[in-house]
């Protein structure tokens, strides 16, 4: 077993990037997003918190969040994001459905499979990723696997977060800070050189950390029935050291997928990181290299969406003009595990429902 196990490539994304290299390449053919209706300001928060504008845009760069209203789930969100992704594609059938989520409906069964059903497309195969803030990286590098190796030919790939049931209303370090919603991608098998086609991943992981960023209770180390404090219901984030290291992991990260593509950071026409915090973003943008202009952020309107920030970001810059056919686009995240990735496309002519 030490034999065969030493000659294995290092870590899973040389791993991928050699399987990818044998099979058909997913290309992005559709994409969508939805936000739920109700806007909440800085001055909503400001009223019930001790904060304010000023101190909320200084720290994060949020204004505004989308905040799902009750009885409006992640399943509500993601069929919705899922519909016009779809509409987008000119698709009415796929072959599999994967949700990217960090609170599913329910914790069992996986919200993947009610999503599919909504959207007429019962009988695919269908199931959650969970790699929180970086689930979009993570569902996109499995989606392309799933092409890759043949077992399908259409995925529709989601990201769907009601976050705000994650966080504690009377925190104003992490209650400023999410907001709620909903991204997804159509991917098809295709030709690894034409437009849409994703590259190389690059994914990790650092389990030792996961304490950084987590829901204590809910699970099976601490069921529900046996939880007495409340605090352990929401997310704590110890937000310090996830800034110290999400900054060098998404900023070496997408340094192994553009070398990968064969790409110089001056050929990087969009990078589009996880908006977690504006500063964050503008930290592994100036550590990478790309320049303020380059930069795709939407963060001020909706806050950070958890798994849903970056297909979000694509959708409106796409609809904006922002990101237009035939830009190279640099795509990292960073989340809860601790884990981190990225991957690289150019991006392709679509429909913008």
């Amino acid at each position: 077993m030490a034999d065969l196990a030493s000659q294995w490539p290092q870590g899973l994304a040389s791993t991928w990037a050699e399987g990818a290299a044998r099979g058909p390449a997913a290309v992005v053919t559709g994409i969508g997003a939805y936000v739920p209706p109700r806007l909440v300001t800085n001055d909503d928060l400001a009223q019930r918190l001790d904060t304010s504008d000023e101190w909320i845009r200084t720290r994060t760069g949020i204004a505004t969040r989308h905040i799902v209203d009750e009885g409006m789930a992640t399943i509500d969100l993601g069929t919705e994001a899922g519909r016009i992704a779809l509409k987008s594609a000119g698709e009415s059938q796929v072959d599999a459905v994967v949700l990217a989520t960090t609170i599913p409906d329910r914790p069992c069964p996986a919200s993947a499979p009610e999503i599919a059903s909504r959207l007429g497309l019962s009988g695919v195969a269908a199931f959650d990723v969970g790699a929180v803030c970086t689930g979009f990286i993570y569902a996109l590098a499995v989606s392309a696997g799933l092409i890759g190796i043949g077992i399908a030919e259409r995925i529709l790939c989601i990201s769907a977060e009601a976050f705000s049931n994650l966080v504690n209303p009377d925190d104003r370090t992490t209650a400023v800070i999410f907001g709620d919603g909903a991204g997804a991608v159509v991917l098809r098998a295709g030709d690894r050189d034409e437009p849409g086609a994703l590259g190389s991943f690059d994914l990790g992981s650092d389990g030792d950390r996961s304490d950084l960023i987590a829901v204590a209770a809910g699970g099976s180390r601490q069921p529900l029935a046996s939880t007495h404090k409340t605090e352990d219901l929401y997310l704590a984030m110890d937000g310090r050291e996830v800034y110290r290291h999400a900054i060098p992991r998404m900023a070496e990260s997408s340094k192994v997928v553009l070398e990968r593509a064969g790409w110089d950071v001056a050929d990087v026409d969009r990078f589009v990181g996880h908006q977690a915090n504006v500063r964050i973003l503008d930290a592994v943008a100036s550590r990478l290299g790309i320049p303020p202009d380059r930069r795709v952020a939407n963060i001020e309107r909706v806050g950070n969406t958890a798994a849903a920030s970056i297909p979000i970001a694509l959708a409106d810059a796409a609809a904006d003009g922002t990101l237009q056919a035939g830009h190279r686009v640099l795509l990292t995240a960073f989340g809860g595990g601790l884990t981190w990735g990225s991957t690289v496309l150019t991006w392709p002519v679509l429909t913008i429902g």
